[in-house]
């Protein structure tokens, strides 16, 4: 590969996918009612709304409505772009308050360091928001991990399985696909990542994958660009 750029997924490639699922996911469901209570006014909240309804087909018509809707697809982990901003609001609240810190595996921390260093450009993919993402790195439990970042990837950008996803990032990114390497830890983002020429690395964290189509590594160390 003739690596010029790094993209990467979050939950099971950099992070543990337990603390999504059992910090943060939890956090929005239970902030969910209070907080859209609480800002149910404001242009941002109002916008997404606007957005669920849409998705949904329902009227929304007040705060209680919309959290029983948002908390449904919590629970069905749907990736729908209006639920991934309303959860990062909510986030950001936890994050300044101190309530919670990021997890970032130290492997990837110090990978990550090391290539923005060497003068590589890291992107970040993940379904949570770009908001979201921001949070994440800033305040995860190695520091505030922003500065080595050139840019971020969201929902907005299509699904992580469709190839299509990965042609729209290469060319905001700017460079070839063969310069871009997509790192996952879920075998269908990476073969979507592929068909649209980028280069690919499994992340199988717990060396639980036999055979794969993709290069394979077990942490961030392993990867040899």
């Amino acid at each position: 590969m003739s690596v010029r750029a790094i993209l990467t997924d979050i939950e099971g490639t950099t992070s543990s996918i337990s603390f999504v699922k059992e910090v943060l996911f939890p956090y929005a469901d239970q902030e969910m009612a209070p907080f859209l209570r609480r800002h149910w006014d404001t242009p941002e909240v109002i916008e997404q709304i606007q957005a669920a309804r849409a998705d949904s087909g329902e009227a929304l018509a007040d705060a209680d409505s919309a959290a029983t809707l948002l908390r449904r697809w919590i629970a069905e982990d749907r990736k729908i772009t209006a639920l991934k901003a309303l959860q990062g609001m909510i986030w950001r609240a936890g994050y300044e308050n101190g309530d919670y810190r990021a997890h970032v595996y130290p492997d990837a921390a110090q990978q990550l360091r090391h290539w923005h260093n060497q003068g590589h450009e890291l992107y970040v993919y993940s379904s949570g928001s770009i908001a979201a993402q921001q949070l994440f790195f800033g305040y995860s439990e190695a520091g505030d991990l922003t500065p080595l970042f050139s840019g971020y990837f969201d929902t907005t950008s299509g699904a992580k399985q469709d190839p299509d996803s990965y042609r729209r990032i290469r060319a905001d990114i700017g460079l070839d696909a063969g310069n871009i390497v997509f790192l996952s830890d879920i075998e269908g983002e990476l073969d979507a990542a592929g068909e649209a020429g980028l280069a690919t690395i499994l992340l199988d964290r717990e060396d639980a994958i036999a055979d794969s189509r993709h290069p394979r590594v077990t942490s961030f160390d392993a990867i040899e660009l």
